[in-house]
């Protein structure tokens, strides 16, 4: 998918009401937007009494204006005693309010309203083109905003919705919206009995409706507005032909993804950063979880070392790499934050400086960023002063300026991420074997080590090794996978210590004590035993920690070293998804190279959304990008082009 610059909302309050001055139209009607959000599209789409006695209820909107529909859902949700388990509420705008503005559109609001617009505002992201995935009420209520032209992200979108919130401007001022492509696309969106209502009675729209396999009906209208638009979705009813494009079509190789009916247990093999984070994401979607862990004890590989970094990228192209890494360092952000300042897990989120060498200077990453469009509370390009000041010692380079970048202890978040699961430790899984009821997992004796419908690989480079009888069966080839040798040093004098992590041609972070942490090498490592350290290696890492800190650094006695194998795939993307459309309900998380800490909270909950039905927390194309069997879709050799569009009914 092509990405274009978010360009917010420009909004005149000069008026009664706020009003958006490029589409000539308010946000809301005088009567108030929170009349209108009742009325119009809780009650227009039989809410709360449809979500009642549900697992899971998707709202799907188009216009995400101010957040007022949310807000009102939210409320009626969390006042209703008998709400579903989980609402995930899904969100599309091309040009989203910038936080202050949604602070002041919700000022005035009462007591109860007041507290949820401020947990919006606080938890309000950077408006880059990615989805952006919130939380709130422990997990339980799901905000899934989608910041780009309705167009172009619907056929990104994966999920059925139970209702739909069609709140864009007036059909006239902004037709984009309600167009008859853009209404079959949410046509093929809607789940078994979807509603659909809006304020607006325009023919196009209530004819675009129709042609998309809604039943079209009028219902009374509010503050002076005589009628409204409520809809059924009715699959089977006659449609009336679409015109030429307007089909969605499909991301071709997107895998289905899901178990049906619904895993209510799981196992999870290994508990590194991998294992713990899709651990972590079922948990939180209601599953018991199992993990089994090879080792003595958590995070004895990589996933062991004083401290991992969490950054975003910027690069000649808004490609699949770029897109994938903004986005999960972007969320990865928002989950770690709490946990360091509430001190649970060791690190800060307080901004990372990625050193540019480039030949053109600030003045050319000043040139790609206006061409990104991408804002300031995301990256920035510094100059070499600007950057020097935020490190705390002199730098040779400008910097790219990460805000929400940072570090933290990935063994303490281990820790975290497994609290509420079973850990079952020294249990190395020696085979998987395809049962009635899912999958068992056995020991190297043969001794069943546990069985469930769910089953996700998480353990490096030994979920290739369990794949390969499976995909050798399935008539796949295995992953082109490799293994790199990382090596890291730490010491207790160091030359300088940098008040935010550096990066760029390796890393340095400064730890609570005052260590300094540098590294990382990647080199090729023949097998799957921990390396050692190597004194080759550490004259490498310190030349080049040298030349980040721009002071000479020497071995000395005061110096640790720590090496560990990571796996990548030779495309250097991870792998994240199903294994096979042949063996359902096992997935796979693995091969985040050097960037676990960046990647693990976002392909966990893809991870789980594609197991469980949810709607997916990225772009189709992006999870196409990290499938497992990707390499067999390129191939031409996978019958994934003919996955169905959308995930079974849950």
């Amino acid at each position: 998918m092509k990405t274009a610059p978010i360009v917010p909302a420009g909004i005149d309050w000069s008026g009664a009401v706020p009003r958006a001055p490029e589409f000539d139209d308010v946000y809301h009607p005088l009567h108030g937007a929170d009349a209108q959000a009742a009325h119009v599209f809780l009650a227009g789409n039989g809410l709360p009494q449809r979500w009642r006695g549900r697992e899971r209820f998707v709202v799907l909107e188009t216009g995400f204006g101010l957040g007022h529909n949310f807000l009102a859902a939210w409320r009626t949700w969390r006042d209703d005693p008998q709400r579903c388990t989980r609402l995930a509420f899904v969100s599309i705008d091309k040009h989203p309010p910038r936080r202050e503005d949604l602070a002041r559109a919700h000022a005035g609001a009462d007591a109860p309203a007041q507290a949820l617009a401020q947990a919006l505002v606080r938890t309000w992201p950077a408006l880059t083109p990615n989805l952006h995935p919130l939380d709130f009420e422990s997990g339980r209520l799901q905000l899934l905003l989608a910041f780009g032209d309705v167009a172009q992200l619907l056929p990104q979108l994966q999920l059925q919705a139970d209702a739909f919130f069609l709140d864009g401007f007036a059909p006239d001022r902004n037709p984009q919206m309600w167009a008859p492509p853009v209404l079959a696309a949410l046509g093929r969106r809607a789940a078994a009995g979807a509603t659909a209502a809006t304020w607006s009675v325009a023919r196009s729209l209530r004819d675009g409706l129709a042609g998309a396999g809604f039943a079209v009906e009028r219902a009374p209208g509010l503050g002076g507005k005589r009628e409204i638009t409520v809809a059924r979705h009715q699959p089977h009813a006659p449609r009336k032909a679409q015109p030429s494009g307007a089909a969605d079509g499909k991301a071709k190789g997107t895998p289905p993804g899901a178990v049906a009916p619904a895993p209510t247990q799981a196992v999870v093999v290994g508990a590194g950063v991998a294992g713990a984070a899709a651990a972590q994401a079922l948990r939180q979607a209601g599953l018991e979880v199992l993990v089994l862990e090879a080792a003595a004890e958590p995070a004895r590989a990589a996933s062991g070392n004083p401290a991992g970094l969490f950054h975003g990228s910027i690069g000649p192209d808004d490609g699949p790499h770029q897109r994938l890494l903004r986005a999960a360092a972007l969320l990865a952000a928002r989950e770690y934050a709490p946990l360091l300042a509430a001190g649970t897990v060791t690190g800060a989120v307080d901004g990372l400086l990625w050193l540019d060498r480039g030949a053109g200077g600030v003045a050319a990453m000043r040139a790609l960023l206006a061409d990104r469009g991408l804002p300031p509370d995301y990256v920035q390009a510094l100059d070499r002063d600007a950057a020097s000041a935020l490190a705390g010692i002199a730098l040779d380079a400008p910097a790219w300026h990460y805000p929400l970048g940072g570090w933290l202890a990935p063994r303490e978040w281990v820790a975290h991420a497994l609290a509420g699961c079973a850990l079952r430790c020294d249990a190395a899984v020696h085979a998987l074997e395809r049962t009635d009821g899912g999958w068992l997992l056995r020991d190297a004796s043969g001794g069943a080590l546990a069985e469930a419908p769910l089953v996700v690989l998480a353990n490096a480079a030994e979920a290739a090794r369990l794949a390969r009888p499976l995909l050798a069966a399935l008539g796949a080839a295995e992953w082109p996978l490799a293994l790199t040798r990382g090596q890291v040093e730490w010491d207790a004098a160091p030359p300088a210590r940098p008040l935010r992590p550096l990066t760029g041609d390796g890393y340095a972070v400064t730890l609570p004590d005052g260590r300094v942490l540098f590294g990382a090498t990647r080199a090729p490592h023949a097998g799957a035993a921990s390396p050692l350290p190597l004194a080759g290696d550490r004259l490498y890492n310190l030349g080049r920690a040298a030349r980040l800190v721009g002071s000479a650094w020497a071995d000395g006695p005061g110096l640790a070293s720590r090496a560990a194998a990571r796996v990548h795939a030779r495309d250097r993307q991870p792998l994240a998804g199903p294994l096979h459309p042949g063996a359902p309900g096992l997935f796979v998380l693995g091969a985040l190279g050097a960037r676990g800490i960046t990647l693990a909270p976002l392909l966990a909950r893809l991870v789980a959304a594609q197991a469980l039905g949810a709607p997916w927390p990225m772009e189709r194309d992006l999870a196409a990008a990290v499938d497992p069997a990707r390499w067999l879709r390129r191939a031409g050799l996978a019958p994934l082009s003919a996955a169905p569009d959308l995930l079974p009914s849950r």
